[in-house]
């Protein structure tokens, strides 16, 4: 598709350090929670992302690296056979789409809970619970419990969890990886001084709290590439009682530290749609650009036009939707024409145990 000269740039091919992708918009990563008890990945999910193949690059949705990653009911797993050959048919599908697609490697970490795990408590980088209402499990809605801080001789067998999610990953035909290291699960934990108050090699200064997420990006990195490794960081957000006061000198080290290893791209989630924490002026996308020479990618309350304005400036390379991607299917095409978007999906939709609310939405009708 060539680029329609009213967004030259967001419409526009892009080589992502040798993967050619036909557009600059990325379907975010969306939890949907439709793989069932078992968490592997069906016919249903197979639908879900070849509706959504216009996109230049799918990012999947949140993927738990282990049974103690846990945190979301029916979110689809990649530690065990099964769930390989699962993620195998949608990658087979999306490959003769000739859409490059991302796994996001996911470790809830303390925004979990016991009913997840036994009965035992969820794990963090310390015992400090979710300031929160509550929180959807298998034994339906609880309150937030504190979790148990990771011993540091647990640390490594995490890492290690890492390493081979991502080995399956690429036996399951993934054309690269997305470490989550934001929206407050268990890196972001290790990350942010709010909820790191450890006083081992992880904890205390940036450099240590940094630590969990450099031996994560090394393991991976024994596997794949770093040109087909991404990681996404959310430097303003307060989803999952995130957010402390030195939160800028913390990523910008961060994303200084990343720069080193030439990833595939740096994933900012630097809108405020989700809930800012208001610790200070929020990070921009020209603050990570001066540290990080990479691929850089903004999500979180964009549209088209804010999206063609910012790869226009230089600000971003790409740039992920999110909730536009739930109800339409045929996003980059409703870009492109100058079409109108389906009514917003419901929050109450997105975990439904059917096509209701997923792969349900119209295509517009010229599409």
């Amino acid at each position: 598709m060539s680029a329609p000269t009213n967004f030259p740039h967001l419409l526009s091919p892009f080589d992502l350090l040798g993967l050619p992708l036909r557009n600059r918009v990325v379907m975010a990563p969306l939890t949907r929670a439709r793989a069932g008890s078992e968490r592997v990945p069906n016919d249903l999910m197979v639908e879900y992302y070849l509706q959504r193949a216009s996109a230049g690059l799918i990012v999947a949705e949140a993927t738990t690296i282990s049974e103690q990653g846990f945190g979301w009911i029916d979110s689809p797993g990649i530690y065990n056979d099964e769930q390989v050959a699962g993620w195998s048919k949608i990658t087979s599908a999306l490959r003769e789409r000739g859409t490059p697609f991302f796994l996001q490697l996911w470790h809830c970490g303390r925004a979990s809970h016991s009913s997840f795990h036994g009965g035992q408590p969820a794990v963090s980088a310390s015992a400090i619970k979710i300031n929160g209402e509550s929180i959807h499990t298998p034994a339906g809605k609880q309150p937030y419990e504190v979790p148990r801080a990771l011993e540091t001789a647990e640390v490594a067998a995490v890492v290690e969890d890492y390493r081979r999610a991502a080995e399956r990953a690429k036996a399951a035909g993934f054309d690269g990886l997305e470490i989550h290291a934001a929206n407050g699960y268990l890196i972001n934990q290790f990350l942010d001084s709010k909820t790191n108050l450890r006083t081992d090699e992880y904890g205390g200064s940036v450099e240590n709290r940094f630590r969990f997420l450099k031996q994560i990006t090394e393991a991976v990195l024994t596997v794949w590439p770093a040109d087909r490794v991404g990681v996404r960081l959310s430097p303003n957000g307060n989803f999952n009682d995130m957010g402390a006061p030195d939160f800028r000198e913390t990523f910008t080290y961060v994303a200084t530290q990343l720069n080193g290893y030439g990833l595939a791209y740096l994933h900012v989630v630097d809108g405020l749609a989700f809930g800012f924490h208001e610790q200070g002026e929020p990070m921009t996308l020209a603050e990570f650009r001066a540290v990080f020479d990479g691929p850089l990618m903004g999500n979180c309350g964009y549209t088209q036009d804010s999206a063609e304005e910012s790869i226009a400036a230089g600000q971003a390379d790409l740039i992920a939707f999110g909730r536009p991607y739930l109800s339409n299917p045929d996003l980059v095409e409703r870009f492109a024409n100058g079409w109108d978007l389906n009514p917003p999906a419901e929050v109450t939709a997105w975990s439904a145990p059917t096509a209701e609310g997923y792969t349900d939405f119209p295509f517009h009708p010229a599409s």
